[in-house]
């Protein structure tokens, strides 16, 4: 298990004085981040081995908010891996240790080049202990949207929306997708399904489908094949 400890920023925060729902993904994905780095199979090893971990689901489950200036713990394990994928949980404490958010994740390991799959290496998987995995309750990976919807006004890809790997960052599809939500809607969970890696000037229409107490976000190519669907339940 890997955690570090940190105390939450004003720019992490939304209007509430909270951190945001994309604030708490970012502290997911640094977490492991330094987990793989701290054990060597970092950015760096990879793409020395042309691959790269890709994010193919989230399902994250927010009990509170931590506040601005809040002390918290972020932790993360992987608690399998089969075949090309894993599995990785995430969790918030705050500092009393209880526990505030709590996270999974499912990850595809692809070959750069090629764009497909690739089985996970034996020293790459030896560098890891795995974990029992949190006592949530796992919500499927695939999400199942709702017929229908409201087709939004277009936008472009541009840089400030890419990673290192010049795709889309996954947390960056979040804040797409929250720019949906209606007012005073507060996220009790929220569930990412990726299914297509967008890049600079691609265009993205999002699609959203209000029903009773969620909010569906589909971010779609302009032939309407999604890149993302994003998911938010309302506490």
């Amino acid at each position: 298990m890997y955690t570090f400890e940190s105390r939450v920023r004003y720019s992490e925060t939304d209007e509430k004085g909270l951190l945001s729902i994309a604030g708490i993904v970012d502290y997911f994905q640094d977490t492991s981040t330094f987990q793989s780095e701290d054990l060597g199979v970092g950015v760096r090893y990879l793409k020395e081995r042309g691959m790269l971990w890709v994010m193919s689901a989230w399902q994250i489950v927010i009990h509170r908010y931590p506040k601005l200036g809040e002390q918290i713990t972020a932790g993360t394990f992987p608690y399998e891996f089969r075949g090309f994928m894993g599995m990785r949980n995430f969790f918030l404490n705050d500092a009393a240790g209880n526990r505030i958010v709590e996270a999974n994740s499912i990850w595809s390991l692809m070959d750069m080049k090629k764009g497909v799959p690739v089985r996970l290496t034996q020293e790459l998987a030896e560098k890891y202990v795995l974990e029992e995995k949190l006592p949530m309750e796992y919500a499927p990976r695939k999400i199942a949207v709702p017929k229908g919807g409201a087709e939004q006004e277009a936008f472009p890809v541009t840089k400030q929306h890419l990673d290192g790997n010049h795709h889309v960052n996954n947390g960056q599809y979040i804040h797409m997708a929250m720019e949906y939500l209606p007012e005073d809607f507060v996220v009790g969970q929220m569930r990412a399904e990726y299914k297509k890696s967008a890049f600079l000037h691609d265009v993205i229409v999002p699609v959203v489908q209000e029903q009773e107490h969620v909010v569906t976000v589909s971010l779609c190519t302009q032939e309407g094949l999604p890149y993302a669907v994003v998911e938010f339940r309302e506490a």
